[in-house]
């Protein structure tokens, strides 16, 4: 038999991305985050130490589904229709994460001191380079990649400012036919 309960890491997740939001990083405490889930601190702490503990594993969920986009993307042929679903399947991932980036960038101060954020500047840079050789031809030009760097900057940024005003799956037509036009690809 299935729980129906939400699976206990992701309302902790959720909850302080909410309070982050409101309150920032800095003004939150994790006695306010248990509170808010009607938990105790210890119940809280079994799962998190710390609140960067909770923006860490927020990271590492956003790296793993880029993890998983690159390596599919690698498995198929470097063509079109592939560049096309990677460009898709991105946007997916950020209108997932659209409120954990909004967070972020609310607490940029913040969340910049954090032990993690250099390594996760790295991986992140690392992770946008990949998908941009994947989003180019294997000998393409520099305006190329280019071109596939601003579709997934453009992504990002599009779905940050403009998801609280849109609706959703307007805003995914629109950015997904317009990444796909960065890119030169058919729509």
């Amino acid at each position: 038999m299935n729980d129906p309960r939400p699976d206990t890491r992701a309302r902790i997740q959720q909850v302080a991305v909410e309070l982050f939001t409101e309150h920032g990083y800095d003004g939150t405490s994790l006695r306010e985050i248990a509170e808010r889930l009607e938990v105790t601190k210890a119940a809280l702490y079994y799962h998190f130490k710390s609140k960067e503990d909770i923006v860490a594993s927020l990271m590492e969920d956003y790296a793993s589904k880029m993890d998983a986009l690159i390596a599919w993307g690698r498995e198929q042929p470097a063509d079109a229709s592939t560049r096309r679903e990677l460009l898709s399947r991105y946007v997916d991932i950020v209108a997932e994460s659209g409120q954990v980036f909004r967070m972020l960038h609310q607490n940029q101060a913040a969340v910049s001191t954090l032990s993690s954020a250099k390594t996760r500047g790295e991986l992140f840079k690392e992770r946008v380079g990949s998908l941009i050789n994947l989003l180019s031809e294997p000998d393409a030009s520099a305006a190329a990649r280019v071109k596939a760097a601003m579709a997934i900057g453009g992504i990002s940024a599009s779905w940050m400012f403009f998801s609280a005003q849109m609706d959703k799956g307007e805003l995914s037509k629109a950015v997904r036919g317009i990444a796909a036009d960065i890119v030169e690809l058919p729509a």
